[in-house]
């Protein structure tokens, strides 16, 4: 017979919150550690670790009254807690963009024509930063995407934006190698090399 597989933290974390949206109560540490394992199969040593998470992540509050702790939540506490997390998300998000819009223009047409610099190089690598830094707040913002349908159809207009912006950056790239193409007598892989442009760059759709 095969070993019964643990509690995930994720998994905890939910049926924690469980009972205290389900109760609406008031609860000490200890309570939890009584109740956690009995309806919830969490066992009592990870209660307390559980619990901080989710203060810390202020989906449970917690309010020292005389000697005693006490934490609680409300099932209002979760969505706003969301809502919070999708507004910093959305922030970063912001300054990705503003940074990639900023790289973007500094990489002109004015550019064509002029010999491979450190400056470029520089350009080049910072664009591909924070395009990642992108790629990271997206898998983030993935996980509440089902949280706030009108503030997420808000945050793919962004995404948009963004790739248009990308795309203007790459129409830029192509020209570039193609004057140097022509000009300098070089073929596409040694243009890439010198100027750190990924081989297989392309179009965003």
């Amino acid at each position: 017979m095969s070993k019964k597989r643990g509690l995930s933290a994720d998994e905890k974390r939910s049926r924690m919150l469980e009972i205290f949206h389900q109760s609406r109560d008031f609860y000490q540490l200890k309570e939890l550690e009584k109740i956690a394992p009995k309806e919830k199969g969490i066992t009592m040593q990870s209660v307390k670790e559980v619990v901080q998470s989710l203060v810390d992540d202020h989906l449970v509050d917690s309010e020292k009254i005389g000697t005693s702790i006490y934490f609680w939540s409300f099932p209002s506490k979760e969505k706003n807690a969301k809502k919070r997390k999708l507004i910093d998300l959305q922030n970063d998000l912001d300054e990705t963009v503003r940074k990639l819009r900023k790289t973007a223009d500094s990489i002109t047409l004015e550019s064509v024509g002029r010999e491979p610099s450190e400056e470029r190089t520089q350009l080049l690598a910072m664009l591909d930063q924070l395009t990642k830094e992108e790629n990271d707040i997206m898998k983030e913002l993935q996980k509440y995407r089902d949280s706030d349908p009108e503030y997420i159809e808000k945050i793919r207009k962004e995404i948009e934006d963004l790739k248009q912006a990308v795309n203007r950056w790459t129409e830029n790239i192509y020209i570039l190698k193609s004057y140097i193409k022509n000009t300098f007598q070089m073929d596409n892989e040694a243009i890439e090399q010198n100027f750190n442009i990924p081989p297989d760059m392309d179009y965003i759709e």
